[in-house]
């Protein structure tokens, strides 16, 4: 419509005053409609876009297909827009109802990050508002409505939503995507809908995306034969620089990286840099600091640096810093900036960034490893497909180069073809709860792509059975049930569960709200020592849990002031994140029929309660002292371990309950989050856990068994008395029995003495 017909047009309906805002509206819509096809022009270029109708004819044709796409294919963000694009046309030419009938799409990916933010994009492309007819839903966050038919969620969430609806009914397709990557969740959830693809024949269809061709091949036969879609790899070339040094996973390796960063800033073209470390997402921020300042350092003959962070905690508004372009030179015609991403194995999945030009690629991750002694993470390379995927990276926009900090012997000799799925070396015990909630009782010969070790199973299966989730034969508790409704570990659900009859399940949930979250303590390069000092005026000298919650609660004291984060060194917005975890799970608590309550802070019991809620539900991450040596044996397991140096605890403490376990080098094992506990809690709260007759002779046996010995002989000291008492209740039963028979006898002798004197 011409502008002068939106005029005429408003000047009929008789109010001139429109005129101005007619125009307005206009230019609003003109300019809408120019992002949009700027948007549909992207989106046209995409590869994935080359193949749509080949897709969308073995979709409708087909239950179940294998999409084969190289990252920045566009398949996360596209695949899900054709999928509705194709159910919408077929329930409108299938339904008499004006609106159609209800139906759903979900997409999973194995990342928070990459659900967040494919589905802003996506809504950003249909033009609606992100949380109406485009959502997501992650742990402790729902960005979804009554309108939403495209949602993107992690695999994990949609696991716990087939808890509730173990047909998943709600949803016409589901869209499985990243599933190379082979993590935990992912391997239960396609086990699970190979399961109901059975169970819905008709109306329930199944799209598994990979970006690799062999994993695609395996996903074929496991899915009976489907056909696979392969869309062809489009990328530039990408040169391969390899170290010429070789390198170890336990090396410290971030001054490696600055340097090799420096060498590309300083001598490369233009072009932005994409890092993989193996940090932890909660060091990723301060290692960002750390290039920043080293990028500062090369003086003015460089470009200005942005060094941006990449990991799955953040919120979705710093999500999007790794996707705005590179600072501008500082003067007209200076050098060119940079933008730096640091990531840890994030942007191998969805993310697709554009602009990337350089990766450098450390070429290890941390692996979560180790079925009994609680969750460990082992530093160890990476696989050959992983770096390929990080070295595509570098070839998405234009010819790149990917520098691998380790040699081409390391590649060929140290790296593995594939990732080992993650279910064949990871603990299972929330696994094997989630099957038995969802009905599936033969765990052992359940249909998974790799079954998992039998004896990781039994161990699972043990564990559950002593937080009495699980009865002898297998069967799911009462408990068992309310552990279920967490979404977080049976440990800590039943850490939850204990501080309720405990009286500290206020503190219970903020010990547990703050270890779901990342680190919270900041610690910049150029003030250390301020940052030290900071945290130890937080530290308690019984433990890391009673740490955590001196910062929680002093940050509520302090009305969650950004100030007081700043001069504390602590990261507001992992407590924020921490806050909404808290809620999250106090609504669970209290529709468990767990009561919120507190022991007096001034109690001397204040500070037991706790450990002891701690250590009932951490019950198998136990480890005592082994004197002389020092070091720690874990109960389980047996194996010798040091507290890691972060612990804050102020003296020797004989007993600890750890919250993890990480292993550097296969030599040097240490357990994190510490908390000490007492020898006779254990005899108190774990006499049925502990097979005493499993453990190595140690100083743990030999303590044990003379804390089961004592607790026997108090337990038969108790019955003799409680016997003793019974018996004594007898014959005091017995003797006012005899009594009151004889009270009624002479009753009965005075009303018959009486009578006789009557008649005479």
């Amino acid at each position: 419509m011409e502008i002068g017909t939106e005029i005429e047009l408003a000047k009929l309906v008789g109010d001139g005053g429109h005129v101005a805002g007619a125009t307005r509206n206009f230019g609003r819509r003109c300019s809408r409609w120019g992002l949009h096809s700027e948007i549909l022009g992207r989106r046209g270029n995409l590869p994935i876009w080359q193949h749509k109708d080949e897709f969308l004819k073995v979709f409708t044709q087909h239950q179940a297909l294998i999409l084969v796409a190289e990252p920045g294919s566009g398949k996360s963000t596209q695949v899900p827009q054709f999928v509705l694009e194709a159910v919408t046309n077929d329930t409108q030419s299938t339904t008499s109802e004006s609106q159609g009938s209800k139906y759903m799409i979900g997409c999973t990916q194995p990342q928070r990050v990459a659900a967040m933010s494919a589905s802003q994009q996506v809504a950003k492309e249909m033009d609606v508002t992100l949380g109406e007819e485009v959502g997501y839903s992650v742990r402790f966050e729902d960005c979804t409505s009554a309108t939403t038919v495209l949602n993107y969620l992690t695999d994990g969430m949609l696991l716990r939503e087939a808890m509730t609806d173990p047909l998943l009914e709600r949803y016409k397709v589901i869209i499985v995507d990243e599933a190379h990557q082979r993590t935990l969740e992912t391997d239960v959830l396609l086990a699970l809908l190979k399961k109901l693809l059975k169970k819905r024949p008709d109306d329930l269809k199944l799209v598994v995306m990979s970006a690799t061709n062999l994993e695609a091949e395996k996903f074929r036969g496991y899915f009976c034969g489907a056909p696979v879609v392969e869309v062809p790899q489009r990328l530039h070339p990408v040169d391969i620089v390899y170290s010429l040094q070789e390198q170890q996973p336990e090396t410290n390796h971030l001054e490696a990286v600055i340097q090799t960063l420096s060498q590309i800033h300083s001598f490369e073209p233009p072009g932005d840099i994409l890092v993989f470390l193996n940090e932890e997402e909660e060091e990723i921020e301060g290692v960002c600091r750390r290039i920043a300042l080293e990028m500062a350092n090369l003086g003015s003959q460089v470009g200005p640096v942005k060094v941006v962070p990449l990991c799955s905690t953040l919120p979705l508004a710093m999500q999007q810093d790794v996707f705005e372009p590179a600072p501008a030179p500082l003067v007209e015609g200076g050098a060119a900036g940079r933008k730096i991403v640091v990531s840890a194995n994030i942007a191998e999945t969805s993310l697709a960034i554009d602009g990337i030009v350089y990766v450098v690629d450390l070429g290890f991750s941390k692996q979560k490893v180790r079925p009994r002694i609680g969750t460990e993470y082992l530093v160890s390379w990476i696989s050959k497909a992983s770096a390929h995927q990080r070295s595509s990276c570098a070839g998405r926009t234009q010819p790149g180069k990917c520098f691998r900090l380790y040699t081409e012997k390391n590649f060929h000799n140290d790296l593995e073809p594939h990732t080992t799925p993650e279910i064949t070396r990871s603990n299972l015990v929330s696994t094997v709860l989630t099957l038995k909630k969802l009905g599936i009782d033969d765990i052992v010969h359940f249909d998974f792509m790799d079954p998992p070790a039998g004896e990781s199973l039994m161990s699972a299966v043990e564990v559950l059975k002593y937080l009495n989730a699980l009865d002898d034969d297998g069967n799911m508790t009462r408990l068992g049930e309310i552990l279920s409704e967490f979404p977080v570990d049976p440990n800590m659900a039943k850490m939850l569960v204990v501080s309720s009859g405990l009286n500290c399940s206020n503190e219970a949930l903020s010990v547990s709200a703050m270890l779901l979250v990342p680190n919270c303590f900041i610690r910049p390069q150029e003030a250390q020592i301020a940052a030290d000092d900071a945290r130890a005026r937080f530290t308690h000298g019984d433990g890391d849990h009673l740490m955590l919650l001196n910062v929680y609660n002093a940050y509520r004291q302090n009305k969650e002031d950004l100030l007081w984060c700043e001069r504390n060194f602590i990261n507001r917005r992992v407590l924020v994140d921490a806050e909404n975890a808290r809620e999250h799970l106090s609504r669970i608590m209290v529709r468990s029929g767990l009561k919120l309550c507190s022991t007096d802070v001034n109690s001397p019991d204040y500070f037991i309660n706790i450990r002891k809620a701690i250590l009932s539900g951490y019950i198998t991450q136990v480890a005592r002292l082994e004197h002389p040596t020092g070091f720690y044996l874990t109960v389980i397991g047996n194996q010798t371990v040091e507290l890691h140096p972060s612990n804050c605890l102020s003296h020797e403490a004989e007993w600890v309950v750890y919250f993890d376990y990480l292993s550097t080098t296969g030599r040097e094992k240490f357990i994190r989050m510490v908390t000490d506990v007492r020898g006779r809690w254990l005899a108190y709260l774990t006499s049925r856990y502990f097979d005493l007759t499993k453990l190595r002779n140690s100083w743990t046996k030999r303590f044990l068994e003379r804390l089961y010995k004592h607790q026997q002989e108090k337990g038969r000291g108790e019955r003799t008395r409680r016997e003793a008492k019974r018996v004594l209740e007898i014959l005091k039963e017995q003797q006012e029995k005899e009594l009151e028979q004889t009270k009624k006898q002479i009753r009965i002798i005075k009303m018959a003495l009486g009578l006789m004197s009557y008649r005479y």
